[in-house]
């Protein structure tokens, strides 16, 4: 029995794109954050909290690029050529907020206002971004002979906009926790109340699209509704509602690591269910990832490389994280 190449590229690219959301989304809700927060030394302390990490969180981004490219080539042709606008904003976005990043340090105090708006723009403008294409992506896209067939503007609709703002919300929660869990004080208090609110709008959130999507998608209505799969996706929404529950319980109480923890489980059962909906269509709403795949001499060529550099990913990745684990204080961190 041969491997199924396909679809070990496509768990592949499941998994970079998922640790890129979990990753980069807490960093991005530093950003987004960044005007609930007026003090100037609990600003620099939520930028010292990712200062070591940040710019190797997007790593997953490229990898997920790349591999799309090498493993799917039609579905990386047909995504960037409907997702073009959305994506070359978000490139502009993180760009931007990572020139932000650095030349906030560097800029006196005059200019330092400057670099924390352009954080802020940058953090709003790349996670919206995000949303946009997400949105665009589960609506689907028109191709025809192996083509994208579609308008430039396709991928604008009110369903996409709507993910825009709830993917905001989702990097806003992974904030609150992320912070909640790497500060103290008055400034983890202050991440403790407002993640309260954050995380009831990311529960909405999660319903409002639960619901739209069926609707406006009858094979994905049927694909959560129909017997026996209505058995066996139930865990999924009923999950939702416990961890939802944990997480507003945490918020409330003198744990640390607990709310980031029960927030990146939220995200990852809400990615689940995008999963569940979109599976096996790597182009929706029709074409398969067997359908899109590369010759399986250039998939089992390419994969020789995936499973060479993913463990150096993983392994420097963990590591950072445990070098600079423990509290960010005032006065302390990225120079």
């Amino acid at each position: 029995m041969g491997i199924d190449l396909p679809l070990l590229w496509a768990v592949i690219i499941g998994f970079g794109l998922m640790m890129y959301v979990i990753m980069d989304g807490f960093d991005l809700g530093i950003g987004i954050l960044f005007p609930f927060v007026r003090d100037r030394e609990e600003r620099d302390v939520m930028i010292n909290s990712v200062a070591p990490v940040w710019d190797g969180n997007e790593t997953w981004l490229v990898l997920g690029g790349a591999a799309l490219l090498a493993a799917f080539p039609l579905a990386y042709a047909v995504i960037l050529s409907a997702l073009y606008l959305p994506l070359m904003l978000m490139l502009a976005g993180l760009i931007w907020r990572g020139v932000a990043f650095e030349f906030r340090f560097k800029a006196d105090e005059s200019h330092k206002p400057f670099w924390d708006k352009a954080f802020i723009w940058g953090s709003y403008i790349a996670t919206f971004s995000q949303g946009l294409a997400l949105g665009a992506f589960i609506n689907g896209f028109d191709v025809r002979d192996g083509a994208y067939a579609g308008g430039l503007f396709d991928w604008l609709s009110p369903f996409s906009l709507f993910t825009g703002l709830g993917m905001v919300v989702a990097y806003a929660l992974l904030g609150t926790t992320w912070l909640v869990m790497k500060t103290e004080g008055r400034l983890q208090r202050h991440m403790r109340q407002l993640g309260r609110p954050i995380t009831l709008a990311v529960l909405a959130t999660i319903v409002i699209v639960s619901l739209w999507t069926p609707f406006a998608h009858p094979d994905i209505a049927a694909r959560w509704f129909a017997l026996p799969n209505l058995f066996f996706f139930a865990p999924v929404p009923l999950l939702v509602v416990l961890a939802t529950w944990l997480l507003l319980k945490t918020l409330a109480s003198e744990t640390h690591a607990a709310p980031f923890i029960l927030s990146l489980a939220l995200l990852f059962l809400g990615y689940s269910g995008l999963a569940i909906s979109l599976w096996p269509n790597i182009i929706p709403p029709a074409i398969s990832i067997w359908e899109a795949a590369s010759p399986p001499q250039s998939l089992g060529f390419a994969l020789v490389g995936a499973l060479f550099i993913i463990p150096f990913i993983l392994a420097y990745t963990a590591w950072s994280y445990y070098v600079f684990r423990g509290k960010v204080k005032v006065g302390e961190g990225y120079h």
